[in-house]
């Protein structure tokens, strides 16, 4: 099967690979499935925020050492998809992902019996590793059945339920605090760890029939991800996609102490903010695919995101560490910030994904492995002196996206036409 040139006007649905799998187009159930198994990333991560500060007092921590439960689930989700993606290319993808949910749901567990800070780093590290499974194959499945604009199409559908995670995640922690502590919040984590095994039992179907899938166990993968990591800009797109959630990320763990230590708004404000910032992901995501993707080059439409990404960390870092602006020039650039990423995220993983037909879950997992390790590095950075940091977190901003930017210009040369990655033997 021949992959298309990345720059490709037009899409196509892999019809052919879709009948061969009995699985046909899929319906709204299974994009309300695929969806809130990619939300269980962004829901896993933002739940607690809000709790952050009561949960460094509950357990006598720092909050530097407390961020670290953020990372150790950052570092769990990038070590659980280098396992689940392959699995899954040589196993089907629904086996790894029930048996991953079944995982995550009794980590989570332990996340709210957990008796200390290191403890629940340990504890997190597993649940990220578990959860992953949804993550990965998620992606997986989507490039079983689409290519090129279908496929942005398809993952703006997922990004549109996912992107919920973001918003309600921080509204509802923050509002689990009124009636319990952040240890409620893990429990309602394990709950939907278990709703979603269920459902994902029902009504997801197999993608990947037993003559598309990978023999030879381990020698295959790694012949497999040697051949992605031999494609130029494979590589960097998976690059773009690892800085910009650098970026996204670094924001994502930094909003919640900045905000709150720095700027003194309170819990539910700032699940506000948050949630208002949301929304604009979701809105520019579900412009980029269902509006600018028909009628703009994508190589246009990452340039654009990645220009707002950078614009948004040079006013972050300028206004918290030049002018001192307050609230009125951090609110509009975080706001941007995530906005941009509702360009470049689809954009970029879809591409990278393109030019892996043969091996989507290994491609899936070293695009998750790179993002998940460059987020668990940046995640305690905003607090990296031993006390949140407006500046800090401007800088990571900053920083990540030019790396992102230079990846995309630099590896990914968007006006030369694309090369697919070789099946391995």
């Amino acid at each position: 099967m021949a992959g298309p040139t990345v720059d490709a006007g037009g899409g196509r649905s892999l019809s052919a690979p879709a009948a061969t799998a009995g699985a046909g187009k899929p319906g709204r159930a299974t994009v309300a499935v695929l969806g809130s198994l990619v939300a269980l990333g962004p829901l896993t991560t933002d739940l607690y925020l809000p709790a952050l500060p009561a949960l460094t007092d509950d357990l006598g921590s720092t909050a530097p050492a407390v961020q670290l439960t953020l990372t150790g689930s950052l570092l769990g989700m990038a070590a659980g998809q280098l396992l689940f993606g392959p699995m899954s290319d040589r196993l089907g993808r629904r086996r790894p992902l029930l048996a991953g949910m079944g995982l995550y749901t009794l980590a989570t567990v332990v996340c709210a019996l957990a008796p200390s800070v290191p403890v629940l780093i340990a504890a997190r590290f597993v649940q990220g590793a578990a959860g992953a499974a949804g993550l990965v194959i998620s992606r997986a499945v989507a490039r079983d059945r689409y290519e090129g604009v279908a496929m942005i199409r398809f993952m703006a559908s997922l990004a549109m339920i996912s992107g919920l995670a973001p918003i309600v995640a921080p509204v509802l922690g923050a509002q689990l605090l009124h009636v319990t502590s952040w240890r409620g919040s893990f429990a309602v984590l394990a709950a939907f760890g278990v709703l979603l095994t269920v459902v994902a039992a029902l009504w997801l179907r197999e993608s990947l029939p037993p003559e598309r899938r990978h023999g030879g166990g381990l020698s295959t993968t790694v012949r497999a991800i040697g051949g992605l990591l031999r494609n130029r800009r494979f590589v960097g797109f998976t690059a773009t996609t690892t800085f910009s959630f650098g970026a996204l990320f670094g924001y994502v763990a930094g909003s919640s102490t900045v905000l709150q230590e720095v700027y003194h708004v309170s819990p539910q404000a700032y699940s506000l903010l948050f949630a208002v910032n949301s929304v604009a992901l979701m809105a520019t995501t579900q412009l980029n695919g269902r509006v600018l993707v028909t009628r703009l080059r994508p190589a246009t439409l990452m340039l654009t995101g990645l220009g707002g990404a950078v614009l948004a960390g040079l006013v972050l870092t300028l206004a918290t560490g030049v002018w001192d602006a307050g609230l009125v020039a951090v609110c509009p650039a975080m706001c941007l910030l995530m906005a941009s990423m509702g360009i470049v995220g689809p954009n970029s993983s879809a591409q990278a994904l393109t030019l892996a037909p043969h091996a989507a879950g290994s491609a899936s997992a070293l695009l998750g492995l790179s993002s998940f390790l460059c987020g668990a590095v940046v995640a305690p950075l905003s607090s990296a002196a031993g006390h949140p940091s407006a500046l800090a977190l401007g800088l990571v901003v900053l920083v990540s996206a030019l790396l992102s930017l230079t990846a995309f210009l630099v590896l990914c040369r968007p006006w030369r036409p694309a090369a697919t990655v070789p099946a391995a033997g």
